[in-house]
């Protein structure tokens, strides 16, 4: 393939202008904002552009395209209705006057509203960006709350060991030192651990259940009587909330505050760094320290932006939230509906069983017990043909097939974590069977083809210690 910069011509446009038929208007700006030379943009047509770009979109991997089990990512299907309904709005800016938009903030207005229902909180800010901004969003109430009720002792938070690697950041960003609770023989949080790390310096526990490993928390009521008892909020991470919405809500196993990830669950696939969107939810105590503004309404039936908020912990972002996947996230639930939302969950546990069930003949799995939406294999019994779980995961794509989540969660060693979702029929659960067990084979009788793979994909297989110690970020 050429890259565009290859095929400039000098001379050639993809657009023209008419001719300028009003005066002309010189502004004279400071010399250094004045270009040195020019930009050097490819010359090229429009059909140059659009090839361009319809090529590397090929190129790509997507959940549109192909199989994409990435564990704890759900990278579910989009419907293209999704896709629609948020091309309803390209035309709208967010500065607008409010009543000029008064349909964008309805529909933001009710998503509040099922948010809140989905997850059992009272209140819901749709500010944050992405998962880890709306982790940082808890974490920064909760250090408002602790401020305010003069809770000067609390410094620290509790995270299991199996996390995700944001929390720790969120948590220490906020200000807070980070503790860590062991996972038990079962790969859940280990109570006993738990509470002997448990006092009333902390200031909160971040949980997700399930867990990482997609196991369910089984004590965590037990988890929340123990934080509240010392005054510390609980903090829930939704990242693994496509396995239990609609069945249980995190609110009533009594969790405080609860991020949700809008472009997991509540299908936006979030490949290649965006877009996302974090809501977070709070419980009724904590509604006045949430981010301003938020979507209201008043006693004439007005939408507004209400910054009145007394306490709220700041304001996380430019302009209200990504508007584009929150459109998105609402046209799915009142497609899917409450029924819709807990099959969709029920089909996710079912498949993921069913691949368990599937690969444990001849694959380790890290804890063999019914898992929720996502199960870990521990691929260290590869070593023994002489191969490494990363060149397991370059040779799936060889088959079309991307690689699941790998050395994550980092209590399992060689992990290969997998999540199939609701969103994939058992053919194609068959065929991904079927390829991990031919790349076994492959494993052990001929290494050589998995050390030296991919080899279908336009770029071959990086030297990823230099790619992070040299970051080259331009081209």
């Amino acid at each position: 393939m050429k890259l565009i910069f290859e095929k400039d011509k000098y001379g050639r446009t993809a657009f023209s202008l008419p001719k300028l038929d009003v005066p002309e208007t010189k502004i004279e700006l400071e010399e250094e904002l004045l270009r040195k030379e020019d930009p050097g943009l490819p010359q090229v047509h429009e059909l140059e552009i659009v090839r361009h770009y319809n090529e590397l979109e090929r190129k790509n991997h997507s959940v549109d395209s192909g199989f994409y089990p990435l564990g704890s990512c759900t990278m579910k299907y989009n419907p293209m209705l999704n896709e629609e309904m948020a091309g309803m709005f390209n035309n709208i800016h967010p500065y607008l006057d409010e009543e000029h938009i008064q349909g964008a903030l309805e529909l933001m207005y009710n998503l509040q509203k099922h948010l809140g229902e989905i997850t059992g909180m009272d209140a819901i800010t749709l500010q944050p960006a992405a998962g880890a901004h709306g982790e940082l969003t808890g974490m920064l109430i909760v250090r408002k709350y602790i401020e305010d009720n003069g809770y000067t002792n609390k410094t620290k938070v509790i995270l299991p060991d199996s996390a995700h690697g944001t929390n720790p950041a969120s948590a220490k960003m906020a200000g807070f030192d980070v503790l860590e609770v062991k996972s038990g023989p079962d790969g859940r949080v280990d109570l006993e651990e738990f509470k002997k790390v448990m006092d009333d310096s902390v200031a909160a526990i971040m949980l997700t259940n399930p867990n990482t490993l997609g196991l369910f928390e089984k004590d965590i009521l037990e988890i929340a009587k123990l934080a509240h008892e010392h005054h510390a909020l609980l903090y829930y991470d939704g990242a693994n909330l496509n396995a239990i919405m609609g069945k249980v809500r995190p609110g009533d196993m009594g969790f405080d505050i609860v991020h949700l990830n809008l472009h997991k669950t509540f299908s936006t696939p979030h490949g290649m760094g965006g877009p996302g969107s974090g809501p977070v939810g709070v419980k009724e105590k904590l509604k006045n320290y949430l981010p301003k503004p938020i979507v209201d309404i008043n006693e004439d039936g007005k939408y507004f932006f209400n910054y009145d908020i007394p306490k709220s912990c700041g304001r996380l972002r430019t302009f209200y939230g990504n508007f584009g996947v929150m459109v998105r996230a609402y046209t799915y639930i009142l497609m899917m509906g409450k029924e819709g939302l807990k099959f969709a969950s029920e089909m996710a546990v079912l498949n993921a069983n069913y691949l368990r069930k599937k690969l444990e003949k001849d694959f380790k799995i890290a804890f063999d017990d019914v898992c929720k939406h996502e199960f870990v294999i521990d691929g260290t019994f590869l070593k023994e043909y002489g191969v490494k779980t990363l060149d397991f995961a370059k040779r799936l794509l060889d088959y079309g097939i991307h690689p699941p989540t790998i050395y994550f969660p980092l209590i399992v060693h060689e992990a290969m974590m997998i999540e199939p979702t609701e969103t994939e029929s058992k053919e194609e659960l068959d065929h991904f069977v079927e390829v991990m067990y031919k790349i076994l084979e492959e494993a052990k009788t001929d290494p050589e083809i998995l050390k030296e793979a991919p080899y279908n994909t336009p770029v071959r297989r990086l030297n990823e210690t230099v790619a992070n110690k040299q970051l080259k970020l331009r081209g």
